[in-house]
């Protein structure tokens, strides 16, 4: 599907928040991006209700191509609830590619974290949280167990911390606050 300017909001941040969106900027006079479409094309089709793809030409949309910093092509970036979590640029090879894709596909850091402490019995605030969305919460109740866990512990709940930032993306300002805060914890 192509997004323009006008369709991105829509076919892209708001569709995000649904399954994974990854965007293909590219341009027709791009050698490179005509060798990676097809690639993104067929390895997304194997993976079809995991996540979607869109594309974007970059001529036809240069402002979106200024808005969100592309400087070469074909650039790929992948969208998870309204934010970048994954992106790469130039031609992967196929292997590369599907390694990418299926980092996506799979279940969400949140979804893996309330999963990983409902069976574990522990944290039920932190569940909460996460079911509701709510990864701010979330991350601040983790930075709480954190200070006062054991050393063992205390890595595994990083672990858990990780995988929220990695749904919220490394640029997102929960992040980066958050990121911060662990390091202090943990050092």
């Amino acid at each position: 599907m192509d997004v323009t300017t006008e369709t991105f909001e829509q076919e892209v941040l708001q569709r995000s928040h649904e399954k994974p969106v990854v965007v293909d900027f590219w341009a027709a006079w791009c050698g490179p991006c005509r060798a990676l479409g097809p690639v993104l094309e067929e390895e997304t089709a194997v993976r079809a209700g995991d996540l979607e793809l869109v594309k974007v030409d970059v001529d036809s949309n240069q402002e979106l191509a200024l808005q969100y910093g592309i400087q070469g092509i074909p650039a790929v970036k992948a969208y998870r609830n309204g934010q970048v979590v994954a992106e790469f640029v130039g031609a992967l090879p196929r292997p590369m590619v599907a390694e990418f894709l299926d980092g996506l596909s799979g279940p969400s850091g949140a979804e893996q974290v309330a999963a990983e402490l409902r069976s574990a019995g522990e944290l039920p605030e932190v569940v909460s949280a996460v079911d509701a969305g709510d990864n701010e919460r979330a991350l601040g109740l983790l930075m709480d167990a954190i200070s006062s866990a054991t050393d063992g512990e205390r890595d595994r709940l990083r672990v858990l911390a990780v995988l929220l930032f990695g749904d919220l993306g490394p640029e997102h300002p929960v992040t980066v606050r958050y990121r911060r805060q662990l390091a202090a914890a943990l050092y």
